[in-house]
């Protein structure tokens, strides 16, 4: 086993990514599938956004939420899809140290800020359900770019913080990852020096910008909830619970995943299972986004078929 140090040098190290090697006859459906998942991410997640610039319905807190929610989505799944996609081609999957650190960078923001920005949501909730009327005044529009500025700049000092100190290890060959893409605990399991620092980065990490917004959420609906249950007629709360319908759904994916991708029990290694959750968080969360507030939401399908119908008369126009 060789040994080799990684620290500030310009040498161009390279990780060789295990992910997807355990099935060579399978690699041109995967490029397929992934393709096709990514495109469809891509797609659902900027007319959710083109939706909520263009029409006069969706100009309230609830939508500007979402459509940062949709251009994180397509940030998220952007940083790791097309090196998986690329390397759907070679017969060595690699990736450069730098452009690994730049993966587990741009990773962590995503993650950190969506999960503080799903919270921030459920608060949105909370007071729209819980007090109506202070609801103008409590969710303006300055306070709406506080909290998302404030979900981004969590996710950013996050993720300084970890790739800062990822870039001081000393990491051991071989220089072989397990899966398809970087991440810390993986680079944690590479290192020949000690990384206790890092691990208890990451346990705090992982108490104040992971499981506090998951708490905050679940605080939030448990409210939102017995306020719902409170309402004297059935149409009522039927109103009131579709308003917070697709945020739920969206915010048990997000941490259901997130916590089965991180927090499960490490015993054995299975390559495939490795690869299956994470392509349930990082691959499959960020596409189903867009689909759940789509279908879930009057407001939301009736702004997308008006796009719709405007780009078919623009097209019909030029023709």
């Amino acid at each position: 086993m060789t040994k080799f140090e990684m620290n500030n040098q310009t040498d161009a190290t390279e990780f060789v990514f295990l992910g997807f090697s355990n099935h060579p006859n399978l690699q041109e459906l995967c490029f397929l599938v992934f393709l096709a998942i990514y495109l469809t991410t891509v797609l659902g997640n900027t007319l959710i956004i083109m939706a909520t610039r263009v029409s006069p319905a969706l100009q309230t807190p609830m939508y500007y939420f979402l459509s940062n929610l949709s251009f994180l989505d397509i940030c998220y799944t952007s940083t790791t899809m097309p090196v998986m996609l690329v390397n759907f081609f070679r017969e060595k999957k690699t990736i450069s140290y730098a452009g690994c650190l730049s993966q587990i960078f741009f990773l962590l923001i995503c993650a950190g800020t969506e999960g503080v920005l799903l919270a921030a949501m459920a608060y949105d909730r909370y007071v729209a359900i819980c007090h109506p009327l202070q609801y103008p005044v409590l969710m303006s529009g300055k306070v709406c770019v506080c909290l998302v500025t404030g979900s981004w700049l969590c996710g950013l000092v996050n993720s300084l913080t970890h790739t800062a100190l990822a870039a001081t290890l000393t990491l051991c060959g071989p220089n072989q990852i397990s899966h398809f893409l970087c991440d810390i605990p993986l680079l944690l399991k590479l290192s020949c020096s000690d990384t206790s620092l890092n691990e208890s980065v990451l346990h705090a990490a992982s108490a104040t910008i992971g499981l506090s917004p998951c708490l905050f959420t679940a605080v939030s609906y448990t409210l939102i909830i017995s306020a719902i249950l409170r309402i004297p007629s059935a149409q009522g709360r039927k109103k009131a619970f579709s308003t917070c319908a697709s945020h739920l759904t969206v915010v048990v994916i997000f941490f259901g995943t997130a916590n089965f991708n991180y927090d499960r029990p490490n015993v054995g290694s299975n390559l495939d299972m490795d690869i299956l959750v994470s392509v349930l968080f990082c691959v499959m969360t960020p596409m189903l986004n867009p689909i759940i507030y789509s279908l879930r939401n009057k407001e939301v399908k009736g702004a997308l078929k008006k796009l719709a119908g405007e780009h078919a008369f623009c097209s019909k126009s030029n023709d």
